[in-house]
């Protein structure tokens, strides 16, 4: 028998430390769309351990009539998706919908956060509430000046401060992560800034928890995820690292585990000479200090004429892990993990 070395030795021992996760179950929640395309999941439970999954949807991504649509989970099945909102204007002009985002107050206000724009340059951030589990919901709020709600991923909840990731495409080559910072509950928000000297181009970031601090890990355009801290409750954050993650410049999102692990759901891939390029694998890692991450499961291996792209995801009060993200442009996948 061959001898392994120490650094296969040290491989094999973090392996087999890493947490597991199972699959229970998956899905696809639209049985013949009403739209063309869509995209740009976000999820959140709802009583009776249920929940309720939001998208963009419409003809292709950019266009005026894509518009924001929920789909609900019930003890049947997948309810019909239903149009929430939309991009039209009171002087009639209509733009598209971007990048739903769901968000529950303490008060359990549910908050459906989005974009409405011609592009993600010049789109603005919209909020509308419902009281009754997104069975209905008040008129769109804008968003105060400066202000663009989530971009991509939930806020997270550190004491009565809401932590929400954002990011601003400037132009084509500068885009930048910040952090939106509210400790009345949403009615006033700061602008917290991520690393703004470092030339990498960082958006749409997910939010972890640990004890004492918080880390940002941000979607680039340097084939891996970058990462940030925070350990003054989102106020200011440090430089951003190079993770070992591979990304191709494609949506992320984690979650904080009731046990203590941290979650990722990513495209584990490198970019190519199309924007879509690298989205057709779709994996799960998990770590315990957000500097050491193991791949512990794949959610999708295809190729590059898929687009399994965009996840969402987070843990339900019953301790079940539920996933969304784009499947191929033409319906949204849902996937139910347990943690072992």
């Amino acid at each position: 028998m061959k001898y392994l070395s120490y650094s296969m030795l040290l491989l094999v021992g973090f392996v087999a430390n890493a947490q597991k996760v199972t699959k229970l179950k998956e899905e696809l929640i639209l049985d013949n769309p009403p739209f063309p395309e869509c995209h740009a999941s976000t999820i959140i439970e709802t009583p009776g351990k249920q929940v309720l999954i939001s998208f963009f949807g419409g003809t292709e991504e950019g266009n005026k009539d894509v518009g924001i649509w929920t789909v609900g989970q019930t003890a049947k099945g997948w309810s019909a998706p239903v149009e929430v909102a939309t991009g039209k204007q009171p002087d009639g002009t209509q733009f598209p919908c971007w990048n739903p985002v769901f968000y529950r107050t303490n008060k359990k206000d549910l908050v459906l956060y989005y974009k409405v724009g011609p592009n993600p340059r010049e789109w603005w951030g919209l909020q509308m509430v419902s009281q009754n589990n997104g069975k209905t919901w008040s008129k769109p709020e804008l968003l105060p000046k400066g202000i663009l709600g989530p971009i991509k991923n939930k806020p997270v909840a550190v004491g009565n401060t809401i932590i929400s990731p954002s990011s601003v495409e400037y132009s084509n080559k500068i885009w930048k992560a910040h952090i939106e910072r509210s400790a009345d509950q949403g009615k006033t928000w700061t602008f917290q800034p991520v690393d703004t000297a470092n030339s990498a181009r960082v958006i749409q970031p997910t939010v972890l928890v640990y004890p004492g601090k918080l880390q940002a890990l941000c979607r680039s355009n340097q084939d891996r995820i970058m990462s940030s801290w925070s350990y003054d409750q989102g106020v200011t954050w440090s430089k951003l690292d190079t993770l070992s993650l591979l990304n191709p410049n494609s949506g992320i999102d984690g979650v904080t585990l009731k046990s203590g692990w941290q979650l990722l759901v990513y495209n584990p891939t490198v970019s190519g000479k199309q924007w879509s390029n690298g989205r057709g694998e779709l994996a799960v890692a998990m770590s315990k200090d957000g500097s050491n991450w193991t791949k512990v499961l794949m959610l999708e291996t295809g190729n590059n004429k898929n687009e399994f792209s965009y996840p969402a995801v987070i843990q339900t009060s019953d301790n079940k892990i539920h996933i969304t993200y784009t499947y191929n442009r033409k319906n949204v996948k849902h996937i139910v993990l347990q943690e072992q």
